[in-house]
C-alpha cells in the first residue's frame, strides 16, 4: 500500500472564525487522536487532504513536529452544501493492528440480465469491513457482467480480498437484477376511462333537483 505523507501544523487558535481564516489560506483545521495520547489539534492543507480523499485514501502518514505517524481518516465534515471541507478527524493507528471502517462497493461490467429488460438496482453503497491497517482496500469491486435476469447478491457472497472481513449484515442485499414492475391500470379506469364514483354523484344531484321543481 502506497501511503502518502502529509505535513501538518499544530492549531493553536479554535473556533468558527479562525477556521474560516484558515480556509481562506487554503487549509483546513483537524483533531488527531487516538492510543492513550491526548488529542491534538492540527492544520492540512486543503488541496492536499481533497487529493487524498478523492483518490479513495483511508490511511495517511502526518508528519508533525518532526515525527511522522499512521492516521486513520475518520471522520471528513462539509459544509451545508456539501461542496467544501470545513474539518477533519484523524485516529493514529499501528499498521500491525485490524480495524473497522466503512469502503464503497465498486460495480464493474453491464450485467447480462440487462439486455433481457432487467434492471440492476444497488442496494448498498458502502461495505463495513474489518482489515489490517496496511490491507485497507481502495473500495470493494464486484464484476456484475455474469449476472443474469433474477440474480440476487448478499452481502455473504461478496469476495473479499485476503485478511477483509465483512462485518455487515451477511444477508443483506447488494444489489438485484430484475425486471421492473409496470403500474396496472384500476378495472374501471380501464373500462371507462375514468371512476364511476362522480357519475353517481352527479346523478343523485340531477334527481335532488327534480325532487325540488315537482315540489314546486
Amino acid at each position: 500500500m502506497d501511503i502518502q505523507t502529509l505535513t501538518v501544523e499544530p492549531r493553536k487558535a479554535a473556533g468558527s472564525r479562525a477556521a474560516a481564516r484558515l480556509r481562506k489560506q487554503g487549509k483546513i483545521p483537524g483533531i488527531v487522536y487516538g492510543h492513550k495520547i491526548d488529542p491534538e489539534p492540527v492544520v492540512l492543507t486543503y488541496k492536499e487532504v481533497e487529493t487524498q480523499l478523492h483518490h479513495g485514501a483511508h490511511l495517511v502518514n502526518l508528519k508533525l513536529g518532526g515525527k511522522t505517524q499512521s492516521c486513520l481518516i475518520k471522520d471528513v465534515q462539509y459544509d451545508h452544501l456539501g461542496s467544501t471541507l470545513i474539518h477533519i478527524d484523524l485516529a493514529r493507528v499501528d499498521l500491525t493492528e485490524r480495524v473497522t471502517l466503512r469502503v464503497p462497493i465498486e460495480l464493474k461490467g453491464t450485467a447480462k440480465g440487462v439486455a433481457d429488460g432487467g434492471v440492476l438496482r444497488q442496494e448498498i453503497m458502502d461495505l463495513e469491513i474489518e482489515c489490517p491497517v496496511a490491507s485497507i482496500p481502495d473500495s470493494i469491486r464486484i464484476n456484475v457482467s455474469d449476472f443474469a435476469l433474477d440474480h440476487v447478491l448478499h452481502v455473504k457472497e461478496i469476495q473479499l480480498p485476503t485478511g477483509v472481513k465483512a462485518m455487515s449484515d451477511e444477508d443483506a442485499v447488494v444489489l438485484t437484477v430484475r425486471v421492473p414492475l409496470a403500474r396496472a391500470e384500476t378495472p374501471v379506469a380501464a373500462a371507462e376511462g375514468g371512476t364511476a364514483e362522480p357519475e353517481v354523484i352527479a346523478k343523485g344531484k340531477i334527481e335532488e333537483e327534480g325532487a325540488a321543481e315537482e315540489k314546486k
